[in-house]
């Protein structure tokens, strides 16, 4: 996908079909368990030779020339993403599906392929960001590699300086999953049951501390819920025990079978609290938009 690209039509385009994807009493069932989404070193090596299998390594550029784990492709999250979307100015955003299916299929993604995503580089929360987005495309056997390379490396594997042959996956047109919300739809569930509304930002911002987006605003979003991406892995993705990432979302509030409307600055850095609690079954919702949209509309805040 050419970050050259005229996005102007094509973003007004997903805009609609976006809203019509964003009923508010949508359910969309995407909570899993941990073992169908966290593949372990072990398993990797055991299956790294698997004909099928599209290990995508996200981090820049240096990190995965300087060595990664074999037959793994580069994966810069950014070519998935409108990284400032023309229309509305808001950084971070899904594309069109036609060019994030050109841009899938490019990282040699088939509708056949086995996906795992390791994060390098301290690119935690950028590698959540890809598999949420490989969700939204309708992808669902993709895994998130236990400690991304750091844990490849640390259990003994090898890796290597080989870039594998490029090689063009075949996709059929990708069909939407509605997991990604809009302001209309968080400000209609503020403090609705069975819905939490949680703000995946450091604490430092949700308190107001530090005031987020643009213009610069300290708070959240009423009524929303307190779970930092930073509580439940280190930076390269190697989680907590589903014991400890319980107790960060008991804290916070949520409850058990709540759907979770999660939010940050840009949309990225909620991705990992989302991923998280997926892991513990929940199904979840991601605000694109995040704090970035609700402060540049002048929404009301609170403070904690």
């Amino acid at each position: 996908m050419k970050r050259h690209c005229l996005w102007v039509a094509a973003a007004l385009i997903a805009a609609t079909s976006f809203a019509a994807a964003q009923a508010p009493n949508a359910t969309v069932h995407n909570g899993s368990s941990r073992d169908s989404l966290v593949v372990t070193p072990a398993w990797l090596a055991q299956h790294l030779h698997d004909p099928n299998l599209v290990v995508l390594q996200v981090g820049d550029k240096d990190t995965y020339d300087a060595g990664h784990i074999p037959g793994a492709r580069f994966c810069d999250w950014m070519d998935l993403h409108v990284m400032t979307d023309p229309v509305t100015g808001l950084s971070v955003e899904m594309p069109p599906l036609s060019d994030l299916h050109d841009a899938l299929e490019s990282l040699g993604v088939s509708d056949g392929s086995r996906v795992i995503i390791a994060a390098s580089g301290g690119q935690w929360s950028q590698s959540t960001r890809v598999l949420l987005t490989f969700d939204y495309a309708g992808l669902s056997n993709v895994s998130f590699l236990d400690g991304g390379l750091t844990g490849w490396t640390q259990s003994g594997q090898p890796t290597s300086k080989e870039a594998p042959l490029a090689k063009r996956g075949h996709l059929a047109p990708l069909k939407a999953r509605p997991i990604i919300v809009d302001v209309e739809f968080v400000k209609a569930h503020e403090r609705t049951p069975h819905f939490a509304i949680v703000d995946g930002r450091v604490t430092a911002f949700y308190d107001g501390t530090r005031p987020g987006g643009k213009p610069p605003t300290p708070g959240h979003i009423p009524g929303a819920l307190s779970a930092p991406f930073d509580s439940f892995a280190t930076g390269d993705g190697q989680l907590k025990t589903n014991a400890e990432i319980q107790a960060v979302f008991d804290k916070a509030g949520v409850k058990p079978g709540d759907t979770i409307i999660g939010y940050c600055h840009i949309g990225q850095q909620a991705t990992a609290m989302l991923f998280s609690a997926r892991t513990l079954g929940h199904d979840v919702l991601l605000y694109d938009g995040s704090f970035q949209d609700w402060s540049k509309r002048g929404l009301p805040v609170e403070t904690k």
